[in-house]
C-alpha cells in the first residue's frame, strides 16, 4: 500500500470535501472510514488477520480445551472456546489491525497530511480505527449467533455482561493499539511490537485456559492483565454466573487499563515517522 493508493482513494468521488466547503464531523468521519475500509480491502494480509486468524486459533485450541477439567467449574468446551474466540477477534481483528494501519499511515505521511485539513486529532484516530472496530463487532455478532450453535454453547444467559465486556474490550484494544505505535517504527516492526500484548493476553487472560481452572494465587495475578476482565465479563455473560462484586472489580480493572492506554497515547503518540 503506497501513498499513491491513499491519494487515489481520497480522490474517488464522494471521499473528498468540495473545495472551500466545510463539512460536519459525521461527514468527515464517514469519508475517512470509507477510505480506510477500501485500503483494508486491498491489504490481503490484514484481511487474513482480521477475518480468518480468530477462527483458525479457535479451531487449533479445541483439542487442548477439551482435555481441561471444565465440568467441575461449570464450564464446557463451547463456553470456553466461544468467549476465547471473541478475545482472538479483539487481538487480531482490532488490536493488531489498528496498530498496523496507524503505523503505515504515519510512515506514508498520511496522518500528517490529514492534520492539515478539517479533521481533528481525535477524528483521525477514530476514523482510522473504525473499519477494524465495525468488522470486529460484526464478527462477534456472527459468533454469538452461529458459534453458539456450532460450538454447542447456547445463547448468553446474561447478554448485558457480554455487551459490556465486548465494548470495554474494543476500547482497550483500540487504545492499546494507538499506544503501541509509540514504540513501533515501521509497519514491519509492528509485527513484532504487537506480539507481547497478543501472547500475554492469549496465555494469561483466559482466552485459552480459563482462570477458573487455575490455582487461586495465579488466577488473582492474571486477572489484573488488560483483557482478563473483558474475558471474565464475556464468559460470565455466557454462563450467567457473575455476581456484582466480581463485575465491579472487573470494570475497575478494565477502566484503569483503558485510562493508562489513553494517557500513553496522549503522551507518546507520534504523527510523523519515527527515526
Amino acid at each position: 500500500m503506497s501513498v499513491a493508493d491513499v491519494k487515489a482513494v481520497e480522490q474517488e468521488p464522494g471521499t473528498s470535501a468540495a473545495a472551500g466547503a466545510r463539512t460536519g464531523a459525521r461527514e468527515r468521519l464517514a469519508a475517512l472510514f470509507r477510505a480506510e475500509l477500501i485500503l483494508l480491502g486491498r491489504n490481503k494480509t490484514a484481511l487474513f488477520m482480521t477475518l480468518l486468524m480468530p477462527l483458525i486459533m479457535a479451531f487449533a485450541m479445541r483439542q487442548a480445551v477439551s482435555e481441561m477439567p471444565l465440568q467441575a467449574n461449570g464450564l464446557s468446551v463451547g463456553t470456553v472456546l466461544l468467549p476465547g474466540t471473541i478475545g482472538f477477534v479483539l487481538l487480531f481483528a482490532v488490536y493488531s489491525s489498528v496498530t498496523g494501519s496507524l503505523v503505515t499511515r504515519r510512515e506514508e505521511l498520511v496522518l500528517k497530511r490529514l492534520r492539515c485539513g478539517e479533521l481533528s486529532d481525535r477524528e483521525i484516530l477514530a476514523g482510522s480505527a473504525l473499519p477494524a472496530v465495525l468488522l470486529g463487532l460484526a464478527q462477534i455478532v456472527l459468533l454469538a449467533v452461529l458459534g453458539g450453535l456450532v460450538m454447542d454453547a447456547g445463547a448468553p444467559r446474561a447478554p448485558h455482561l457480554v455487551v459490556l465486556g465486548v465494548l470495554l474490550g474494543m476500547l482497550i484494544a483500540v487504545a492499546m493499539a494507538a499506544a503501541s505505535t509509540g514504540i513501533t517504527k515501521s509497519a514491519e516492526a509492528a509485527q513484532l511490537t504487537t506480539m507481547p500484548f497478543v501472547f500475554v493476553s492469549m496465555a494469561g487472560s483466559g482466552m485459552i485456559v480459563p482462570l477458573d481452572v487455575l490455582p487461586d494465587k495465579i488466577a488473582n495475578i492474571l486477572e489484573l492483565l488488560p483483557l482478563s476482565p473483558v474475558m471474565g465479563l464475556v464468559r460470565d455473560g455466557w454462563i450467567g454466573q457473575g455476581d456484582l462484586t466480581d463485575t465491579l472489580k472487573r470494570l475497575v480493572i478494565a477502566l484503569v487499563w483503558a485510562g493508562l492506554a489513553v494517557f500513553a497515547v496522549r503522551r507518546w503518540f507520534r504523527w510523523e515517522p519515527r527515526n
